[in-house]
């Protein structure tokens, strides 16, 4: 892959959480920087330009469902690189705007596919934000030591109470090993959104880079979204005196990394050498020849444990447990990032206790 400087890059979805933070890091060092964002209002209380994106970024204001926003974009800019991100990302909330999610995920990416065929470009790069929902519910392992595929929990269960799979333990997922099986909606159309691009890009000899990320927080996130940010919504709470109110038993298991973290995961990935050959990088992904990388903290943080941490910056009153859940929850997401160590030029550098510390902060500057 040639220097930074000499490239084009267009994001989709760019003004949002993700696209902001890695602007900053970015914008200034390529030549070109183009993003296509359409400024929802479930993510942007304000349909303005963010002030976090960076000024050396070009905003384009239009949805990638549209044909005629890509055909504008590429009659103005040939990219060869391509970070995709756009996508509607609440999980609980696909259940019941299934088709907003197909539409935006999966059409949106067909429609970015189409676009650059018509004009007969093919990127250099392709980098996904993809996400640990693929993996669903992930592998479990029983007593005896034999791996397996519990699937999704059942209503049923969840109305016993049954909030883990008897007589097992999760494991943590890993691209290189973990099965993708996705229990959500918005799961089954990220996996959609890797086989769709793996497919373009293997037909036309480029490259493919798959970040699946785990829960992202800090800085920048929306204050407005109740889909999304389970760590702002507490630490929201908690700012107000609040008990935080949590689900199930309180030990349901997230992997939460900072924001600072996963940019820097996808600076490390774009100066990482683009891999086309079939087989290539397969301890570190999964598909032909496509890299695919764990971006989390490597460690498991229950929800309780969050909700706990952020009680006591506040010193609000102590998180209850309230036996409620949501039909298609997740009961345990963690990953292994030992092969993304391995693979990148990349570590994560915010333990939980500063990213809370650092989120809150940014919080009392915005209230």
């Amino acid at each position: 892959m040639s220097e930074l400087s000499a490239h084009r890059v267009i994001v989709t979805g760019g003004a949002g959480f993700i696209g902001c933070a890695l602007s900053e890091r970015l914008a200034g060092a390529v030549g070109k920087w183009v993003v296509i964002d359409s400024l929802h209002p479930q993510v942007h209380e304000v349909q303005e330009r963010p002030a976090a994106l960076h000024e050396a970024a070009e905003l384009v204001v239009g949805d990638v469902t549209d044909p005629a926003v890509w055909d504008a974009v590429l009659a103005d800019v040939q990219p060869t690189v391509v970070i995709h991100l756009a996508a509607e990302t609440g999980t609980a909330q696909s259940l019941d705007e299934a088709t907003r999610h197909a539409h935006v995920n999966v059409v949106g990416t067909t429609v970015m596919l189409d676009a650059l065929g018509r004009h007969g470009i093919v990127p250099e790069r392709f980098l996904l934000s993809s996400s640990r929902a693929v993996y669903g519910e992930g592998a479990w392992e029983r007593e005896g030591g034999e791996v397996f595929y519990p699937g999704q929990r059942s209503h049923a269960q969840f109305e016993a109470g049954q909030w883990d799979f008897a007589g097992a333990r999760p494991l943590p997922s890993t691209a290189a090993l973990t099965v993708p099986k996705p229990t959500s909606v918005y799961g089954a159309t990220k996996l959609a959104q890797e086989n769709i691009l793996a497919a373009w890009v293997n037909a036309r000899d480029t490259a493919l880079t798959v970040l699946r990320l785990q829960n992202v927080y800090g800085p920048g996130q929306s204050l407005v979204n109740s889909y999304t940010g389970i760590v702002s919504l507490f630490s929201q709470l908690a700012r107000r005196g609040e008990s935080i109110p949590i689900y199930e038993d309180g030990a349901i298991t997230r992997d939460f990394v900072y924001i600072d973290d996963v940019a820097d995961a996808f600076v490390a990935a774009l100066a990482e050498q683009p891999c086309t050959e079939t087989g290539a990088r397969a301890g570190v992904g999964v598909g032909a020849g496509t890299p695919t990388f764990d971006v989390g903290s490597g460690v498991g943080t229950t929800i309780l444990q969050l909700a706990e941490a952020i009680a006591a910056y506040y010193s609000a009153p102590a998180p209850h447990i309230t036996g409620r859940y949501r039909d298609g929850d997740v009961r345990h997401a963690e990953c292994r990032i030992d092969a993304t160590l391995g693979a990148l030029e990349w570590e994560p550098r915010w333990p939980l206790d500063r990213g809370v510390a650092g989120l809150q902060e940014w919080i009392g500057s915005q209230l």
